[in-house]
């Protein structure tokens, strides 16, 4: 039998799926929490797809854009966009933290907290560092690229392979032809596995809430309340405003991406969307050259709701541990934020490994203060990942706008009257989500 039309699109699957997964998670907590590993294995076979079709992605974008000057001006864009929005999401964090002052009054004693929990996260951020974050851009062998599944270094190899390309256009056709077949394959693929997704979204709930307890996904003190207050504040005092000014609806464009929405919310990850981000944007009108630059670039450059949240969380920590710190000492702290803030994966614990990165190069702040936030760590994240999904689709936008790469009046056509989730791509495998 044939599902009615609405329950035949991927986001009310979805969100249906969430409902269910809440639902279990509350009644039978210990079932819901062994369920962790449907949300796991579905973010897996998404991370598995990312590496070749942002390889794809890129190298046929590149041979698209064809002058170097394009390419060259279309990056620097991109970081010098990445960078301011970074900042003012910096800055809006400290004013949200001096305004509300989550911490006050808390009188934590660090020599009480137990730092041993920080382990894991102290062992990926002693990694850290400007230099080290170069390196690791650069992988060990071709093939490396692919087999962590990292998008910078794969962002590397695809601008070499396509320069490459460009040099060579006649020898390079067949191999352009066969990249682009690839491509579709891929995308395939990914439309098969993103049947999957409420799925993942339905393990991923059912093991927040059978773990955490179903009041958790409500209210978790102040300190959550004052990091999505910033959230939002930055979505709709930044990017709305920004969004108005190139033309477009904020909200409108938050309708289209509903789906992708829906699995970040359900995941707490930017990674699994990356893939259908890259297609419906192109298919808003985008050229498929700059979403292939930024997009990839975004999710390693424009955290920009893990900036919010690491002076958010670094004042809530001084607060708590009536810490004071000067006007200099803050300067220093944001300075350091817009080196820690880049490079942290859109997954779930990626902000605390970017907390911990900061606060031992501050001695100021006692590291040990993170351990306040793990436990809440999981439901902060969700909205660390809105924001930098939300924020990295505008970039697109925006970059592309400035570059003459976008079909406006297809924009405002798809943003007007595409029903949300099918995007009008008639034939695109990526965007098939009904059964």
């Amino acid at each position: 039998m044939r599902l009615a039309r609405p329950l035949r699109l991927l986001y009310v699957q979805v969100l249906l799926a969430m409902v269910l997964g809440m639902t279990l998670g509350h009644f039978w907590p210990a079932t819901g929490a062994l369920l962790k590993p449907l949300s796991d294995a579905f973010v897996g076979l998404v991370r598995m797809m990312i590496a070749p079709i942002v390889f794809c992605t890129i190298v046929s974008g590149i041979t698209s854009l064809a002058s170097g000057k394009a390419i060259g001006r279309t990056i620097i864009q991109a970081l010098a966009l990445f960078y301011l929005l970074t900042a003012v999401a910096l800055v809006l964090g400290l004013a949200i933290a001096f305004v509300l002052r989550p911490g006050a009054g808390m009188h934590i004693d660090v020599l009480h907290l137990d730092s041993s929990i920080l382990a894991q996260y102290a062992k990926h951020a002693q990694a850290g560092g400007l230099v080290a974050f170069g390196l690791s851009v650069i992988p060990e062998t071709m093939l490396g690229a692919f087999e962590k599944g990292e998008v910078l270094p794969v962002l590397l190899l695809s601008l070499l392979f396509g320069f490459s390309l460009n040099s060579y256009p006649r020898a390079g056709r067949p191999v352009l032809t066969l990249i682009d077949g690839i491509a579709q394959i891929l995308f395939r693929v990914l439309a098969m596995i993103m049947r999957l997704a409420p799925l993942g979204a339905f393990g991923a709930m059912a093991f927040t809430v059978g773990r955490f307890g179903i009041r958790s996904v409500g209210s978790l003190g102040m300190l959550m309340v004052s990091f999505y207050v910033a959230c939002v504040l930055f979505v709709a005092l930044i990017l709305a405003p920004l969004a108005r000014l190139h033309g477009f609806a904020l909200w409108r464009l938050l309708r289209y991406m509903r789906e992708e929405l829906l699995i970040v919310i359900a995941t707490s990850s930017t990674e699994p969307v990356l893939p259908r981000l890259i297609v419906k944007l192109e298919a808003l009108g985008c050229d498929k050259g700059v979403v292939g630059l930024v997009l990839p670039a975004g999710y390693s450059f424009n955290l920009d709701g893990t900036a919010i949240y690491l002076t958010l969380a670094s004042m809530f920590i001084a607060q708590a541990c009536d810490v004071p710190l000067s006007a200099p000492q803050i300067a220093t702290m944001l300075a350091v934020m817009l080196l820690t803030s880049k490079g942290a994966a859109g997954v779930s614990g990626s902000g605390l490994v970017a907390l911990v990165a900061t606060l031992t190069v501050i001695p100021d702040l006692p590291v040990a203060g993170v351990a306040l936030l793990v436990g809440i760590d999981r439901f902060m994240s969700e909205a660390r990942a809105l924001t930098s999904v939300i924020s990295n689709a505008c970039a697109v936008i925006f970059v592309s706008m400035w570059e003459g790469a976008c079909d406006r009046a297809r924009l405002a056509q798809m943003l007007r009257t595409a029903e949300p989730g099918r995007p009008d791509v008639a034939n695109d495998p990526a965007t098939d989500t009904t059964g």
